[in-house]
């Protein structure tokens, strides 16, 4: 039998958010269309930054994120300390994924070859970003948390989650772009939002398969019951 190799849960937590905000970086390079899970952010950006120029992606995924936080606790009817150490996670990952745009920005973009590239590795290292995230105690950002939460107290598949929450999320990207952008004008929503809404449910649970095949997660700090309550 095969030794499988140890990842401490608090790596995970890094590798995802590096991997995530990378990924992401990569699907708004490519230009085919966000990830529905930061569509309605990417569209905020957008608008807000039409009238506050300061206004970065980066930005806008907290502040999307905090209201999703808001809604998660509505509707378990719960607040958890761990849903305001969420919010520090998405200011962190909002940090990195603006440094990400940056660097990513200077990488070339022309061409539909060069741009179906991005947008195909930039969707799986997302996929294998929400992994990692699922992977640590530590708390992940409102959207790996919202669908972590749902499933684990109704006991339901997290796989079915995010593709219901990803559908969910895609369609609220369009309503925002024909309400910001004007009817039937897709910004940031367009065909390759809806093959991840499709699709990436299904390939965060491989991916998650795949990585417990070859890891066992381990912590390495006793933090874990302080992020649990």
């Amino acid at each position: 039998m095969k030794t499988k190799k140890v990842c401490f849960t608090e790596l995970a937590y890094v590798f995802g958010i590096l991997i995530l905000a990378i990924g992401t970086a990569m699907m708004e390079k490519a230009d085919f269309g966000m990830s529905m899970v930061v569509a309605p952010a990417y569209l905020l950006h957008l608008k807000l930054s039409q009238i506050f120029p300061f206004f970065s992606f980066g930005m806008a995924e907290y502040v999307f994120q905090a209201f999703l936080l808001i809604v998660l606790s509505i509707v378990l009817r719960r607040f958890k300390r761990s849903y305001l150490l969420s919010f520090a996670t998405a200011v962190i990952y909002g940090l990195v994924l603006d440094g990400a745009m940056l660097a990513i920005g200077l990488l070339p973009g022309d061409g539909i070859v060069l741009r179906l590239v991005w947008f195909a590795v930039g969707m799986v290292l997302c996929s294998l970003g929400v992994a990692f995230l699922f992977h640590t105690y530590i708390a992940p950002e409102a959207y790996e948390l919202f669908v972590k939460e749902l499933a684990e107290t109704h006991g339901w598949s997290i796989g079915t989650v995010k593709t219901v929450y990803d559908c969910t999320s895609c369609l609220i990207g369009i309503l925002l772009s024909f309400a910001f952008f004007g009817f039937w004008h897709f910004e940031g929503v367009k065909l390759g939002t809806v093959f991840c809404a499709l699709i990436n449910g299904w390939m965060i649970s491989m991916i998650i398969r795949g990585l417990d095949s070859v890891f066992t997660f381990k912590d390495a700090l006793k933090l874990r019951n302080f992020f649990s309550k």
